[in-house]
């Protein structure tokens, strides 16, 4: 079976990860929350009196939520496009994306803690 697939070009797949960016940014109020914390924490992380290699893990352990939430977004549309009926599973599909992006935010707060810790030799 043969898809109706356009061809591979760098410029316009590039286009289309611009596009779903903005549709997610007009559309999920969650993902503007995690680009918020993304502008503040990043501030702090760079502003903070501490080495480049520490607020460099700081920085970048700030899009782990953001990475959660991009695909926490995507599971939500296709359980959308497949129905918008009650379903138990599409819940699941729904509250499994939630999770992960629960974990993410808790696996940001521990790399947080653990790096300040460490910084700042309180361990």
């Amino acid at each position: 079976m043969k898809l109706n697939k356009p061809k591979h070009n760098l410029f316009r797949n590039g286009m289309y990860a611009v596009e779903g960016f903005i549709d997610i940014v007009k559309n999920e109020t969650s993902f503007k929350w995690q680009l918020l914390m993304l502008a503040v924490l990043g501030t702090v992380a760079w502003i903070l009196p501490i080495g480049f290699g520490y607020s460099s893990i700081l920085f970048l352990s700030l899009f782990i939520p953001i990475l959660a939430e991009v695909a926490n977004s995507a599971l939500e549309r296709v359980v959308d496009l497949v129905t918008t009926d009650y379903h138990i599973l599409a819940k699941q599909a729904k509250d499994a994306g939630a999770t992960l992006v629960l974990l993410s935010l808790i696996v940001m707060v521990l790399i947080w803690s653990a790096v300040l810790l460490v910084a700042f030799k309180i361990v």
